[in-house]
């Protein structure tokens, strides 16, 4: 069975990051399983790859003042490393791998200065993200980067650290108050002693400050290592429960139906946690498709910026204003607020936020200039005033955002065409929008995407 056009763009936004007129044409027969395939067809893993030599070195070694300068040309590398993965989410065709590992970007949620870790922690996260989650937990525990956030370094057997043990439970594993207890949090501290790295930033164990002791986690009995922690929560199946309610609240915008949740949990579990399996069924199923999730969901600032930027190419000529669009709309990249990740959904909008999303289409595509048309009734030297006022807006504006939208290859995106944009850009009609008959197609898209159902998708 062949997708409506509103089905097809719900899935790629939900899927992705929402797709082109012309890409839209080209798959309008496909039946929903073909769809699907391709997305993850076309999703295959290629770590990305940004030149970190210069961190790989021994700090010892270096004078107080190199020390420094090195902190400070990490900071700048995290922000690179931040334009660098909206870069390749903006053009790249496998947009379900980057969908899903923004998922896990959050629901692994690390704040650190640290570029070589944290680039290994996020290619980690994007190789295991539509595999198995079991070897994505492995992975991402053993990663330097959740060692070194959730302090397991300082974690020995005279002196526990329940950090990680806590956070493996209550965030990544089981959910908040599902079925663990304070003992068990500190009996699986114990087994996770030991863990540290190695100065090359690698994963090393350390036996001599392991906890060699027997210690019963979550009503088993062993002298259990981290690993069998890890395996033991994977044998739960309230972890596929937990994992199943959030993921489906990320793709369909509010929380699923008990029956879909414990539906997909049941399959997530008896897969062995196969995240294709998982989301193939999420997406081919007809409940996916209910007009109650189509245009319900607040874009995340990420969604929202690589979304228009695949709509509308655009290139940065100080790409670091990225960074401070991120920051005014609450979503820097690998800088949650906290282990538990961003304030998803409603809270990504509020008074302010929300007022900017509504003119961040213009200030990007238009340097935040109102198209106006002069009154008639007003005196030349009146209309040559206004003119001038506005062009001297626009190059403060200009000056400031230095965005340069390509028109040309926009109007090729559309075809040319400006016949039916509301209905394409938007998954939920507008209330009302002022689209004049002799509007072209730049001052109808900024004015689609200014409206605040350009928010959802």
């Amino acid at each position: 069975m062949a997708l409506s056009v509103l089905h097809i763009q719900h899935l790629y936004w939900r899927a992705g990051f929402g797709i082109t007129k012309n890409d839209l044409q080209s798959v309008r027969e496909l039946t929903v399983e073909e769809h699907v395939d391709l997305l993850f067809k076309k999703s295959d893993f290629k770590p990305l790859k940004y030149e970190l030599s210069k961190f790989h070195v021994n700090l010892k070694d270096l004078s107080k003042d190199e020390r420094k300068a090195l902190r400070q040309e990490a900071n700048q590398t995290m922000i690179k490393l931040d334009l660098h993965w909206m870069e390749h989410m903006v053009a790249t065709k496998g947009v379900l791998r980057e969908k899903m590992a923004l998922f896990f970007h959050d629901h692994f949620a690390v704040r650190l200065k640290n570029p070589v870790v944290c680039l290994d922690l996020l290619n980690t996260i994007r190789k295991h993200s539509l595999g198995n989650f079991g070897e994505m937990l492995m992975e991402v525990s053993h990663s330097p980067a959740m060692i070194i956030f959730l302090n397991n370094q300082q974690n020995k057997k005279a002196h526990p650290n329940e950090n990680f043990a806590r956070e493996v439970m209550e965030l990544f594993t089981l959910g908040r108050d599902n079925g663990y207890t304070e003992e068990d949090i500190k009996e699986a501290a114990r087994a996770f002693t030991g863990w540290t790295i190695n100065k090359r930033f690698q994963f090393q164990f350390n036996p001599r400050v392991h906890d060699t002791g027997n210690k019963t986690i979550l009503g088993q009995s062993g002298n259990f290592k981290g690993e069998d922690v890890i395996r033991i929560l994977l044998e739960q199946k309230q972890t596929a429960k937990y994992l199943c309610e959030k993921i489906l609240k990320f793709l369909l915008g509010v929380p699923a139906h008990q029956e879909d949740v414990d539906r997909c949990a049941e399959l997530f579990y008896t897969s062995d946690y196969n995240l294709e399996v998982l989301l193939k069924s999420i997406f081919t199923s007809d409940s996916f498709y209910d007009s109650k999730y189509i245009g319900k969901k607040i874009k995340s600032p990420t969604d929202l910026l690589v979304g228009l930027n695949r709509q509308v190419p655009i290139e940065y000529k100080e790409p670091k204003v990225i960074l401070q669009i991120q920051r005014r709309l609450n979503q820097v990249l690998f800088f949650p607020p906290n282990v538990a990740g961003w304030n998803r959904d409603q809270g990504w909008i509020d008074s302010s936020t929300l007022l900017f999303r509504m003119k961040l289409p213009s200030l990007l595509l238009n340097f935040g200039v109102i198209e106006w048309q002069p009154d008639e009734t007003l005196s030349e030297e009146m209309i040559a005033r206004l003119n001038n006022q506005q062009e001297k807006l626009q190059k403060r504006t200009e000056k400031k955002i230095q965005a340069y939208p390509n028109w040309e290859k926009c109007a090729e995106n559309f075809d040319n065409s400006i016949e039916n944009l509301d209905t394409f850009l938007l998954q939920t009609l507008p209330v009302s929008i002022d689209i004049q008959p002799d509007d072209d197609l730049k001052t109808r898209i900024i004015k689609i995407m200014s409206t605040p159902e350009y928010q959802l998708c």
